[in-house]
């Protein structure tokens, strides 16, 4: 199976890095002139295929670099670090399939695993071919590696643990099958990004059996070193706003706070759409037959009865269509530029975090050397009186 087409990248505020599916990097940032309600029905603007979005804009280049300014908001279709594949994929070196998922079930727990299959020709990989079974709790390990060794990247998004209760049964054909081409869409974006295709964590996860990837998770940092980031983390948030932080960043993430919360308002409103015509569909799929068999019972308007039931298992499929265009295609698109919010939202608070503690090295760089400059200054006036004094003496025993 190919990498998915199009999907929805948000901006990245670091330049040269972000999820991507090619060679060439371009920076930018939502939307155009034409402003935010016309970025957002861009949104609602799906097409008929599945695979429809990219993360990454067209003929980006180095060279193609838009600066940012929430006054002047572009379309998601140019957003931040965003490529493609410009030289087609016969070039490609890494192909990776998720499929063929198998449950699981033991006195604790019941999961799911999915066989994850990669061919190569990269020279860094002992074998062409690789075929491994993960599940869902490996896939959180990786994205976990990947945000812990690129902080200020924008990792791509899993699909979340938890479904939304009343849209589909966990472990249901669906269900499964929606999460199997999520996890599709992950690994083949990280295999087509041009950084985080060549992490380490990434590829044990594609090349090593159960029981040495469960091995390597237990080579994690210790104790006392995951204590220390938490200490960094929370003091960084008790430090409040980052003193040096670039504007650009804080238009970034003034921006981001109000996209977020747009963007997630648009998702509950389709997803309640969606309930409602749920709703719709199921009370007219019991109003037909109930007109078919009163037209049973009642000759004189007979013919009246059966074309209202007609017409309501017409409106039946009409709604079954919009029902599934709904689910297909305008519900995980939302979503997915919710999720990819989330994680921009993510990596600006990272980047804060990583200025936060350059500005308190700064301080306690610049504290050190005042300190430095008053001791010396201290020792050069003690030095000084006593060359006086040492003048004062020699004078003294020269006098007759």
């Amino acid at each position: 199976m190919e990498a998915e087409g199009r999907v929805p990248g948000p901006p990245l505020p670091a330049a040269g890095e972000g999820p991507g599916a090619g060679p060439h990097l371009a920076t930018g940032v939502f939307g155009t002139a034409r402003g935010p309600l016309l970025a957002a029905a861009e949104v609602l603007a799906l097409d008929d295929e599945e695979d429809d979005l990219e993360v990454f804009s067209k003929d980006a280049s180095l060279a193609e670099v838009n600066s940012f300014s929430p006054s002047v908001p572009m379309s998601p279709s140019s957003m931040i670090n965003q490529y493609k594949f410009e030289d087609g994929p016969e070039l490609r070196d890494l192909f990776i399939t998720v499929d063929d998922p198998e449950s699981h079930v033991t006195a604790i727990e019941t999961f799911i695993t999915y066989r994850v299959v990669t061919k190569t020709t990269r020279g860094e990989f002992d074998s062409s071919e690789y075929e491994v079974r993960r599940r869902y709790q490996d896939f959180l390990w990786l994205k976990s590696k990947l945000e812990e060794a690129h902080p200020t990247l924008i990792i791509p998004p899993l699909p979340e643990k938890f479904i939304m209760k009343g849209m589909v049964e966990r472990f249901s054909d669906e269900f499964i099958e929606t999460r199997r081409k999520a996890l599709h869409k992950f690994l083949n974006r990280i295999a087509d990004h041009p950084t985080l295709t060549f992490n380490e964590d990434f590829k044990i996860f594609l090349t090593a059996q159960a029981w040495e990837l469960s091995s390597h998770k237990k080579q994690g940092p210790g104790f006392l070193s995951r204590m220390g980031q938490t200490v960094r983390a929370v003091a960084s948030s008790v430090r409040g706003a980052v003193k040096n932080r670039p504007e650009i960043f804080t238009e970034m993430n003034n921006y981001m706070e109000t996209f977020s919360q747009k963007i997630n308002l648009l998702d509950r409103i389709a997803h309640r759409i969606y309930k409602e015509e749920r709703e719709y569909f199921n009370e007219m799929k019991e109003y037909g037959p109930i007109h078919t068999l009163w037209s049973a019972s009642e000759e004189d308007i007979a013919e009246s009865l059966r074309g209202v039931a007609g017409c309501i298992d017409r409106c039946c499929r009409a709604a079954e269509r919009r029902m599934a265009g709904l689910s297909e295609h305008l519900l995980p698109l939302l979503h997915e530029y919710v999720l990819y919010t989330e994680i921009l939202m993510g990596v600006l608070k990272r980047r804060d975090q990583i200025q936060g503690e350059l500005d308190s090295k700064v301080d306690a760089l610049a504290n050190k050397k005042t300190e430095k400059d008053l001791c010396l200054a201290t020792w050069e006036s003690f030095l000084a009186s006593q060359t006086v004094d040492l003048h004062v003496d020699e004078d003294s025993e020269d006098r007759p």
